[in-house]
């Protein structure tokens, strides 16, 4: 697995992708291998459960950081690892696929397309270039594409004449905790609060969610989990829009037992992005029964039609107008929430992911038939 910055996960879809399918693979006896970035997973650590772990430098600038480490993972691939299937994840580092193709000949290069990365408004004109052109080698090189939503599907299709298999993103063990390290820590209790969990740049819209929620009169908090990614400035501009009120509340990054209580504990769940591929954070907050309110660009469509709500993109009085449905109708969020719970539980398994990834690689002729276990169990 090449292209993400490494596992146990942080923070990341990308990440949080890699992490479930490689221990899935590796328990059905797979050798697998992650390779990781030293900021991110520290260089000692050899092994996530039965996944190998191999540490290489990046060049940690925002631009420079992926697609040099994407260039020393696919080297030390093809003359220390020699493997069957080279898995190259997102379009950053698959610009880099024809690479992949020349040094290990021998094996199947498959791409996931988890987003249209240039559609995010932290990058250039320069590095947007680029990232057309990774779709454009991972379209033209991979053996096989792999798109997580079914409008990346279509995309790859309309704009590339490319046959991709749809494999989603999905979700994970469930773990439901009471409100002890968030009372203590942020004064939160069960059900007073509207939660975000998200990166802090720019597409993610957290500006919009905040502009909305500054002009509600609701004594329910809005809690927002998440650091940035070399998004400084955005950062700073957002703590200032907030202007010191109390009921905002930015928790940092957060993992393990503390966000199992941040999403056990929410009231609702609001993802204003105005860009995603599938996004993961949509498909766990369902998970825990809650409500989701999102932008209804295509790839947030593709989930909450079915069981949420929606408000236009980059629209504050829409998103003003839908969050207080949410504040003043505890029967639809209630009844919302439970449905939500249902369509994931039913359509984005990562067990069922794993197999359909394996299916994959053996039609490729790279791998022998393997049953992959069932690690995922819902609390139902």
């Amino acid at each position: 697995m090449i292209g993400q910055k490494g596992i146990p996960t942080m923070a990341g879809g990308v990440e949080k992708h890699v992490q479930e399918l490689s221990v899935r693979l590796a328990a059905a006896g797979h050798n697998v291998t992650v390779y990781t970035r030293p900021w991110y997973t520290p260089a000692q650590r050899r092994r996530y459960s039965k996944v190998a772990l191999v540490s290489l430098p990046s060049l940690r600038s925002k631009h420079a950081d992926a697609i040099s480490h994407t260039a020393l993972a696919i080297v030390h691939a093809a003359f220390r690892l020699k493997p069957e299937v080279v898995h190259i994840h997102a379009v950053g580092p698959a610009l880099l696929t024809p690479l992949a193709r020349v040094l290990c000949p021998s094996a199947k290069v498959v791409v996931t397309f988890h987003c249209i990365d240039r559609q995010h408004q932290k990058w250039g004109r320069f590095a947007k270039i680029m990232l057309r052109l990774g779709e454009v080698m991972a379209m033209r090189f991979a053996h096989e594409v792999i798109t997580v939503s079914k409008t990346l599907q279509d995309y790859s299709y309309e704009v590339y004449g490319r046959q991709t298999h749809y494999i989603p993103n999905g979700i994970s063990v469930v773990n439901r905790r009471p409100a002890q390290l968030i009372k203590r820590k942020f004064d939160l209790s069960s059900q007073s609060y509207i939660l975000c969990v998200a990166r802090l740049v720019r597409h993610k819209g957290i500006h919009h969610l905040i502009a909305a929620y500054q002009q509600l009169h609701t004594d329910k908090k809005l809690v927002i989990v998440g650091d940035g990614a070399f998004t400084d400035d955005y950062i700073q501009e957002i703590h200032t829009q907030a202007n010191t009120n109390p009921n905002i509340i930015f928790t940092g990054l957060q993992t393990g037992h503390l966000l199992e209580e941040l999403f056990s504990n929410a009231y609702a769940f609001v993802l204003p992005s105005e860009s995603e591929g599938l996004p993961i954070v949509v498909l766990e907050a369902a998970a825990y029964g809650l409500t989701v309110l999102a932008s209804d660009i295509p790839a947030n469509v593709e989930i909450v039609q079915h069981c949420g709500l929606m408000f236009r993109n980059r629209s504050v009085p829409d998103l003003v107008k839908q969050l207080m449905v949410v504040l003043h109708e505890p029967d639809i969020v209630q009844r919302t929430g439970k449905l939500a719970r249902s369509h994931v539980l039913k359509h984005y398994l990562w067990d069922d992911i794993a197999v359909r990834t394996n299916q994959l690689y053996q039609q490729l002729g790279a791998t022998e038939p393997a049953v992959l276990p069932r690690l995922v169990q819902l609390q139902r």
